[in-house]
This record gives C-alpha cells, sequence and structure tokens, in this order.
C-alpha cells in the first residue's frame, strides 16, 4: 500500500512542477532526438516490452477509446504521449504491421501499436524503467506492452 501513496506523492509534485510551465502539455519528444516515432522492444525486469528508439518504456491507456488517446492536458504532462512528425519506424523486434498512428485533438500525430495510442511515464527515468506499470490515474490503468501490442498485466 506505500506505493500506491508514494505514487500519489510523485503525481502532485509533477502536477505542480507543470503549473509553471509554459508549455502545460509535453510532446513526447523529451526521450532524445531521433526518438520520437520509433518503436522497439527490449528486455525489462516484466520481459520482452515496447520502447521508443532510447529505449524508455511506452505504455497504453485503458481509458483510450480504440486509437483515439483520451490523456490530454494534466494527463498529457505525466503520461506524454509518443509523437511523430512522419511514419513511425520499426526498430528491433516490433513488428511494422502493428504501427500506425492518430491525430490528436491539438493536431499532433501519436504513434499508434496494434491500435494502442503510445505513451511515456514521466515518473521513468531512464531506459528500463517501468514505474508506471499498473498505475490507475486519469480514469484508467496504465500497462508497458509486449512485442504483439498487448498489455502486460503483471499483478
Amino acid at each position: 500500500m506505500n506505493h500506491k501513496l508514494f505514487y500519489a506523492c510523485a503525481l502532485l509534485a509533477l502536477a505542480a512542477a507543470a503549473c509553471g510551465s509554459s508549455t502545460p502539455t509535453s510532446t513526447g519528444t523529451s526521450a532524445g532526438s531521433g526518438a520520437a516515432g520509433t518503436v522497439s522492444v527490449a528486455d525489462s525486469k516484466l520481459g520482452k516490452i515496447l520502447v521508443d528508439g532510447s529505449g524508455r518504456s511506452l505504455y497504453l491507456f485503458e481509458a483510450d477509446k480504440g486509437t483515439t488517446s483520451t490523456c490530454y492536458d494534466a494527463c498529457a504532462t505525466v503520461w506524454p504521449p509518443l509523437l511523430t512528425t512522419g511514419a513511425p519506424t520499426a526498430g528491433t523486434g516490433a513488428q511494422a504491421g502493428l504501427l500506425g498512428t492518430t491525430m490528436r485533438k491539438n493536431g499532433g500525430t501519436e504513434v499508434t501499436y496494434h491500435g494502442h495510442p503510445l505513451y511515456y511515464w514521466a515518473g521513468d527515468k531512464k531506459p528500463g524503467d517501468v514505474t508506471g506499470q499498473g498505475l490507475d490515474n486519469y480514469g484508467g490503468a496504465w500497462y508497458v506492452l509486449d512485442a504483439g501490442g498487448n498489455k502486460i498485466d503483471n499483478s
């Protein structure tokens, strides 16, 4: 139970920090140059999971409706979408046929995999972190995905 309190405090701290920002929503490109739009598969403590081009874990949001994202504003600050300016690229282990895109209401293009919009978790600080796994916030649960685009539920 203590881990839930920790995550709740972390979310509050992240939200408070975002309030002073001139751009309240993230572009999802903070993972590093060339990382946006690339999806690969890497080993993690949860098994093989989807990551971006820099090795940062990617998540699905169970509250999304098909390929339509429901994560905006404060949600997108702590769960930034993986955005692209062109066609997404399949990296090592990813299936090109499962990649797609969806338009966000703010005009950005978000990468999808097996029909799921993809997100980062602001609490993950380095490649391989999966600290957002199983969190339930902003109206739904968040999970990393396997190479087939299915959620990994380790509960």
